[in-house]
């Protein structure tokens, strides 16, 4: 049975924050919420939100803590302000995308008692509104679970470290098959074919995954974090394809607030048939 009468702090409202930190409120949990910009969190406040003015009086009576953040930075930062305000038997949930090596680091800081799940999660603000996201989660889950259900469907990964890992994985190869799509419809504009006509053929056979992506519409997903997801994994092994898309994603910096999409949409296709 869910437990609502956990103390959440949630930190974070950014455009996959904020989704999340609601559907939590809506749910019954005592809330309590930071961000750093403060009138993010407004809307939160006005239907029953506590508004905490920095990370160590977001948490202070937390039972439970909730990050989302864009990135190691952001979260090594949080991450000095927080820790000496939690309390044994908090639960720290990290659903931000930063890699295993930071959270190995935020592990090896965390005070006596205090836990750390590594919940990266899968999906965008509608699916993250819907409660629909994927959450990849290292380390027990169990205290937390009533939590997490209300986000979306967990699925355990192994020790702290490897939803970091998986997370990844999986958000590489999305954001490589959507610039794979990129270049399947810049090869059928420079071939003669119809944009609609390679989307229809490409969304037919293994690559329907990518195409949907590359064609979404109410996802938001910008470029400058795919290309922060993109470097993390380029860090952590030699991957030459990636590195390409890397190169791909940020080579026009006015679009790097522009969702993923973007990608596919920019590609060159003009034909009409042959």
């Amino acid at each position: 049975m869910e437990n609502t009468q956990q103390k959440i702090a949630f930190l974070g409202l950014g455009s996959m924050g904020l989704p999340m930190a609601r559907r939590l409120l809506d749910a019954g949990y005592p809330l309590t919420v930071w961000n750093r910009t403060a009138a993010k969190a407004d809307a939160l406040v006005a239907d029953g939100a506590a508004r905490a003015t920095s990370p160590a009086e977001a948490v202070k009576d937390a039972d439970v803590v909730v990050t989302m953040l864009a990135d190691p930075a952001a979260a090594l930062a949080v991450a000095d302000e927080l820790l000496p305000a939690l309390r044994p038997g908090t639960h720290w949930v990290d659903t931000s995308t930063v890699g295993p090596d930071t959270v190995r680091t935020l592990a090896a800081r965390l005070p006596a008692g205090v836990t750390l799940i590594d919940a990266p999660v899968m999906g965008s603000v509608d699916r993250a509104a819907a409660g629909e996201l994927l959450i990849l989660a290292g380390g027990d889950t169990a205290p937390v679970a009533g939590v997490l259900d209300r986000l979306g469907r967990t699925t355990a990964c192994g020790g702290p470290g490897t939803g970091a890992a998986l997370k990844l994985v999986l958000i590489n190869a999305a954001i490589g098959g959507v610039a794979v799509i990129a270049e399947a419809l810049a090869l059928a504009g420079s071939l003669g074919l119809p944009r609609e006509l390679a989307l229809r053929t490409l969304g037919a056979g293994p690559l329907a995954g990518a195409v949907d992506r590359a064609t979404a519409t109410g996802s938001y997903f910008p470029l400058a974090l795919a290309a922060k997801d993109v470097a993390l994994a380029t860090s952590a092994t030699k991957l030459p394809v990636l590195e390409a898309v890397h190169r791909l994603l940020t080579e026009d910096p006015a679009l790097l607030a522009e969702d993923l999409s973007a990608v596919a949409r920019r590609a060159p296709v003009t034909g009409t048939g042959m």
